[in-house]
């Protein structure tokens, strides 16, 4: 395991990633110990050093940490690259970000909004008119696509469980496919803008969006307006590449035998273009961190356009989302972040607004889209964040 630790942070919080509906993880807050002081002491490096020992175990088969203050930070990492040669775990390597991807998606929208190519009131209808069936009526706007208050049924994917979903793995489903699937189950759900209902379905939207109004591809304008200004040079999309390119921690699923045992399939290589803008960039913690600091600075998103990030939909009960982030309340802080998880990596991306504390992580969760708790997880964000 590697680590580094510098500085002091004026907090004490907590912030775990619990298991919510599979499409939908959410931030919540376990109990903070009570011996521990954070307003005189930075992130606690013993907590996390053990948080991340240990690997591989039943949950995880290697974790990769960033914690950051305002006068320094803590990396770790812990684990393996892979099971059959069990060498470390490589401290910088790239994984799948999972629905992170959002918020690169977001602020593309969101800088375009900027440009005035898109008008966040307007219907998205209009912007796409192929794809919408005139049964659609009300009206669905760019912003309630943004903060998943549109209604739009969900698309259609490759199978219903790991199993099914496993064997189809190295086939590839359009965006412009599980769109048009979509819109063929008929209108909204409920009128948009009343209700909050996290869906990929909405961001896949946002991505054909970006196309249209650009008449290039999303992966080239995400690059162009979010990547290279963030700075993270080890980012891409890629597409129908099963692979994940240059150096990375192998992903594994673990999955029931008949007998009751359990058998750790390997999920590394997997075409998942059917999630693209909404789910299927390839980052490292170090590329994340970059995109949460310039982001929050306002270096790639202009006010007033900014705001949208912050802003969580009014009149809707229960709304937790903004454009591209969630916000949670946690010790009388406002954490606002991200996370993602495919099979085999799970990740978060989180801080407070003012940047006086964030967390990055990927983490090789071995269920990693279960909604049941995931301890190696739950162990990083309490030590990370306390």
């Amino acid at each position: 395991m590697r680590a580094r630790s510098h500085a002091v942070l004026a907090a004490s919080v907590v912030l775990a990633l619990a298991a919510g509906p599979l499409a939908a993880p959410a931030f919540a807050a376990p109990p903070a110990p009570a011996s521990r002081s954070a307003d005189q002491r930075g992130p606690d490096e013993e907590a996390l050093r053990a948080a991340v020992a240990g690997l591989p175990n039943q949950y995880a088969t290697a974790a990769l940490v960033r914690v950051g203050t305002p006068g320094g930070d803590w990396h770790g990492s812990a684990g393996v690259r892979d099971l059959a040669s069990g060498r470390p775990a490589h401290p910088d390597a790239r994984f799948r970000a999972g629905s992170i991807t959002k918020v690169v998606t977001a602020a593309t929208v969101l800088r375009l909004a900027a440009q005035d190519e898109i008008d966040l009131d307007a219907p998205v209808q209009g912007y796409l008119p192929d794809l919408f069936t005139p049964d659609f009526e009300q009206p669905v706007s760019v912003r309630h696509l943004l903060n998943h208050t549109s209604g739009i049924k969900p698309g259609d994917g490759l199978g219903d469980d790991f199993a099914e979903l496993y064997s189809h793995r190295y086939e590839t489903l359009t965006p412009q496919q599980v769109a048009a699937s979509a819109i063929a189950k008929g209108p909204e759900d409920f009128v948009p803008g009343t209700r909050q209902q996290y869906l990929n379905i909405n961001y896949t939207i946002l991505g054909l969006l970006i196309e249209k109004v650009t008449g290039r591809s999303y992966a080239s304008e995400a690059t162009r307006l979010v990547l290279r200004p963030a700075g993270m040079h080890h980012t891409y999309f890629p597409g129908t590449d099963p692979r994940i390119r240059g150096p990375h921690n192998r992903g594994y699923q673990a999955v029931e035998r008949p007998d009751g045992t359990t058998r750790l399939v390997d999920v590394t290589e997997w075409n998942q273009a059917d999630r693209w803008a909404a789910g299927d960039m390839i980052s490292t913690t170090a590329d994340l961190e970059r995109l949460l600091t310039k982001l929050f600075r306002g270096k790639i998103v202009p006010q007033p356009e900014l705001e949208e990030m912050f802003t969580t939909p009014a009149g809707v009960p229960g709304a937790v989302r903004s454009a591209g982030l969630e916000c949670r309340e946690v010790g009388g802080q406002v954490f606002w972040g991200k996370s993602g998880s495919r099979y085999g990596y799970s990740a978060v991306v989180a801080g407070t607004r003012d940047l006086s504390r964030t967390l990055v992580y990927s983490v090789n969760s071995t269920d990693a889209k279960s909604a049941g708790p995931k301890p190696v997880a739950d162990a990083i964000a309490t030590a990370a964040l306390q």
